[in-house]
């Protein structure tokens, strides 16, 4: 079977859309990330090379590596989810007839409670490093394409904010408190400032558009 990132859009928007428990929101929050990605790689792309943008060549070439770099993270994210969340919905299916089955389904389920909290944190932080570089295509792009580079901002904040719900919801049935509020506090060191500097980096874009 093919992964999601092989797919057409119009197959994974009707996966989106079906009785299917994944893809879900965890897999669309990546998209919206690798989007971000790759607006920031255009951004990048009808910047280089042009004479008129000579003094922020060396800036726009680096930005394009660290861009590409989180796409392919991204592309990688939509399939974890997939594999964490299909994972987990096994572990409930288990059995539980006896004291032993119960206890045993508990712990499988708490287990995977775990790596279905990691991958969506991981995820965050890779949307949140697009939003950081959204800003200095923001400031050093082509004028062109600058509105791309506002359109990157928000798909960056939205699967930010997305993934950040997947990881309140999988510490919330967490029974180790201690980690889940260690996951919190991660995400919320990833979350800190960050509508200042959306709304911030958006009327950047729309101040030149």
């Amino acid at each position: 079977m093919s992964e999601i990132k092989d797919k057409s859009i119009e197959i994974f928007l009707d996966e989106l859309a079906s009785k299917q428990a994944t893809p879900g929101g965890g897999s669309a929050a990546a998209v919206m990330g690798a989007q971000a990605a790759a607006l920031l790689s255009m951004v990048c792309n009808l910047t280089i090379g042009k004479p008129k943008y000579a003094e922020v060549e060396l800036d726009m070439q680096a930005l394009l590596a660290e861009s590409e770099a989180l796409r392919q993270t991204l592309l990688g994210m939509i399939k974890a989810d997939v594999d964490v969340f299909d994972k987990l919905m096994a572990c409930y299916g288990l059995a539980k007839e006896t004291d032993a089955d119960k206890a045993q389904r508990s712990q499988q389920i708490q287990i995977m409670l775990r790596e279905a909290t990691e991958v969506p944190l991981a995820c965050a932080k890779a949307c949140a490093k697009t939003i950081a570089l959204s800003r200095v295509a923001a400031e050093k792009g082509n004028l062109g394409v600058i509105s791309d580079a506002g359109v990157a901002v928000m798909a960056g904040y939205a699967g930010l904010k997305s993934a950040a719900l997947n990881v309140y919801i999988n510490t919330s049935s967490l029974k180790d408190r201690e980690f889940a509020e260690a996951k919190l506090a991660e995400l919320e060191d990833v979350m800190q400032g960050m509508d200042l500097e959306v709304e911030a980096i958006y009327q950047l874009v729309k101040d030149k558009l």
